[in-house]
């Protein structure tokens, strides 16, 4: 089965036995050899639960990340870009807090996940404005030559089999002088450092809660165990991380030009990852809003470092996000 087969997810009678409770059993086998079914299936299951786990929203703090990210390697010049496409659009958090920080005026919306898509389309009515919503695989984009002044994603690269093609269909559907911008791709060392601070925090938060004394932090084992499930999938959806200057020349060779690569996040990635993974080691009501205030200031805090101070003299490849930008030749 290939990923364009029968995207729509089935009832499964034991959700147990799978990452995706709405996924059937052979579904889930062929995923692990069919990297973009496996796309589908994963981002299928969490789009309901996406925007929580990530604390997406679409309020002046993710508006000023979004278009923080954005003009920290595209600068602000240009605006707004006409019309939009974002590539593996998840819930909309790029190209939705984009339009809000006034980046860009008409949006469409692709992902291979048709729940992805749907919540973004939802997520867009509910701010008061509409986006064109496609299911669409990356390497094979469904639109003419020259239809977008922008393209662009988040956290999407990584997930694609072939980065090169695709980047040659984003071109295709760019405008000449049309514009490309991806940001929050995992750099090699990033992705390397963040991946073991996690499994480090996640060994010793979930033996700790095996405790008397702090049982009542332990999370349910059938939890624990989807969550582990779930992990096991999320291996077979992220596919690369990148060299900055290995992510240019794919650029370049795809056929962009005035392509640019910047770095972001070190401390704060440092800080972030093992966040992230005891927040989800731990039962969701034992986390207030006072926890929330606690890592998002100290993530602002350690971010601010990382972009004003350690940028300047750690070299760039340390970082763990990496982003790009180029334009179609004109």
């Amino acid at each position: 089965m290939s990923a364009t087969e029968n995207l729509q997810p089935q009832t499964n009678t034991n959700p147990q036995t799978s990452a995706n409770p709405h996924a059937s059993i052979e579904q889930v086998e062929a995923a692990w050899q069919d990297p973009k079914l496996a796309n589908v299936l994963y981002h299928d299951w969490e789009a309901g639960t996406y925007d929580e786990k990530w604390s997406i929203s679409f309020d002046q703090r993710c508006i000023d990340y979004a278009r923080d990210r954005f003009t920290h390697v595209a600068g602000d010049q240009g605006w707004p870009y006409g019309k939009a496409l974002e590539l593996g659009c998840g819930t909309g958090f790029f190209l939705l807090n984009l339009k809000l920080a006034g980046v860009l005026d008409e949006g469409h919306v692709t992902d291979l996940s048709p729940g992805m898509v749907g919540v973004a389309i939802r997520n867009a009515e509910g701010l008061g404005f509409a986006v064109e919503g496609r299911v669409a695989d990356a390497e094979s984009i469904p639109y003419p030559d020259n239809s977008f002044d922008l393209v662009l994603g988040h956290a999407v690269l990584h997930h694609i089999p072939d980065v090169e093609q695709a980047l040659r269909e984003v071109l295709r559907v760019l405008k000449p002088g049309g514009r490309l911008v991806f940001a929050g791709e995992p750099t090699t060392y990033g992705d390397y450092i963040a991946r073991r601070l996690s499994r480090l925090i996640w060994w010793a938060t979930t033996r700790a809660t095996r405790l008397n004394r702090l049982s009542a932090w332990e999370r349910p084992k059938a939890e624990l165990d989807e969550s582990s499930r779930a992990a096991a999938l999320e291996a077979v959806v992220d596919l690369h991380t990148f060299d900055p200057a290995d992510l240019r020349r794919q650029a370049l060779r795809a056929g962009a030009v005035d392509v640019r690569t910047t770095t972001d996040e070190l401390t704060a990635a440092w800080f972030g990852w093992p966040v992230r993974t005891f927040e989800a080691a731990v039962p969701k009501h034992k986390l207030g809003m006072r926890w929330a205030m606690f890592a998002f200031h100290n993530w602002q805090r350690l971010h601010a470092l990382d972009s004003k101070v350690l940028a300047r003299v750690v070299p760039a490849k340390l970082f763990y996000n990496v982003e790009i930008t180029g334009t179609k030749p004109e």
